[in-house]
Parts: C-alpha cells; structure tokens; sequence
C-alpha cells in the first residue's frame, strides 16, 4: 500500500498526520510503532488519523509511538487544526471530536488557540506534588536547575510506580522562572521517553502553578519552543475555558511503501 503522510509539529511534539477521510489507512498497533521509530520509519511522538464525523467539522484520533491509541494530545490536536486548516477542511475556526470530546480551537496570527476540557480537582501528595486530569493524566512536580535534572530516570520512576503502573501517568517536572513563567520538561506514557513538549502537560503544570501564584494566564518555556496556557478558575480547583496556544507547523509530506 502506498502511504502518503503529512509531518507536523507543535513546539517540537512532532507527529505523522493521515487525512483518513476515506479509511484506507486501518490501525494496527505494530505497523503504528514501526512508522513512529525514529531509525526504522518516519519518525515521530505519534500518529493521528484526520477522520469524517457528523458531530463535528472532522475527528481526530491519535496513537502514541508504542502503536497505542492514546487519550488527548494538546500539541497533536493543535498540530490537528492546522492540519485541517491546510487540507481546505476548515477556514480560522472549527469544532472537532477527540477521544475526550468536543474542542473548539481558532487560527489566530499565525497561532493555533485549542479549547481544552475543563479540569475538576487537583489532588497533591505527601511529597508535595499533583495530579490532575486535563484530557490525559498528569503528574506534576517542581524541581530547581531543571536543565540539568534528570528527566527520563526519575520520569519513568513515576510512571511505572506502585500507583500509577497499571495505566500510567505522564510525569512533568517544572521550574518557576517568575510569577508569570514556567519551565516545563515532561516524560510521556506511550512514547516512554522526554518529549520536546506536551499540551495537555504543560496545561496542567499551568494550572497547578497558577494556584500558587493566582495567575490567569502562564507563559511555558519547553526545550520546544514556547506555550501559553489562559483558564478561569471556579472556586478552588474548578477550571474552565482553558485555551492552550502555540505554534504548529508543517514539517515536510512524502510518500512510502508499507505492506499491507
């Protein structure tokens, strides 16, 4: 079968795109992970299918770098519109389905503005740290000198503990660098290694930080790029009308050969 697939990237969150409106691709977990590997395929974090509904302008669903289908993707849903946008699909403003839902999301100056799904509850542990739900599960911990720390080894520490190794977690660890400003690096489930940027988890260190500072909207620094997250906070940890706002760009399109 000839592939022929799109590359984008949301604040180095890279991820293979599919216009599947016809449903020629079908989803097989080994072909997904082979596609993904960085030696041995394309290259990316994960592989999202553009796909028809009724319910909305189009649907977006998204696989992690292990072939797994994943649960939501801030950068690939923002990587998504754009995609959408370029395939004539939508114009500057569109509604479209995700695994946890309806988004509604706006191209505005170049940057793609993704309504997130609301956030109820924010849980801290013995160790001082939080876990939220913001469409994906998230840990979150706040480390000093958070270039030299070491992501990937205490990261997969916290995924796979006695707690979460069922179903895992993503683990964020993030650095203040001023009331309005964050640094985050986050180690994800399904690609089992630091990614460049996370979405939905720099959306919930956002969130956790902005109960500390009683901030509305935060500034994010990741080693890909900058982030802004804006909310409104209802009560003491009800959030709504979350936008995540970034960059995402086209990287190149091609075409290979895979077996069917």
């Amino acid at each position: 079968m000839q592939l022929h697939f799109h590359k984008y990237q949301g604040t180095g969150n890279d991820f293979i795109m599919i216009d599947n409106r016809q449903h020629f691709f079908i989803p097989d977990k080994n072909r997904i992970a082979q596609l993904c590997h960085r030696r041995f395929g394309i290259g990316a974090d994960g592989l999202i299918l553009l796909e028809n509904t009724k319910e909305a302008d189009f649907l977006m669903r998204y696989y992690n770098a292990d072939g797994s289908e994943g649960s939501m993707c801030g950068n690939g849903g923002r990587c998504t519109v754009q995609f959408a946008a370029d395939l004539k699909i939508i114009k500057q403003k569109t509604t479209f389905m995700a695994i946890d839902g309806l988004h509604e999301a706006f191209i505005e100056k170049g940057l793609v503005k993704l309504k997130m799904k609301d956030v109820e509850g924010i849980e801290k542990d013995p160790q001082n740290a939080y876990f939220l739900d913001t469409g994906s599960p998230h840990y979150v911990a706040f480390v000093e000198n958070l270039d030299s720390f070491d992501v990937y080894q205490e990261g997969k520490k916290i995924r796979y503990n006695d707690r979460f190794q069922e179903k895992g977690t993503n683990v964020n660890f993030v650095e203040k660098i001023n009331q309005e400003t964050i640094y985050v690096r986050t180690y994800e489930r399904g690609v089992e290694d630091e990614t460049y940027s996370c979405g939905t988890g720099v959306t919930a260190a956002a969130i956790v930080f902005s109960t500390l500072e009683k901030k509305k909207q935060i500034q994010i620094q990741t080693k890909g790029g900058n982030l802004s997250v804006s909310f409104e906070q209802i009560g003491n940890d009800t959030f709504q009308q979350i936008y995540l706002v970034g960059l995402a760009k086209k990287v190149f399109e091609g075409s290979l050969n895979i077996k069917d």
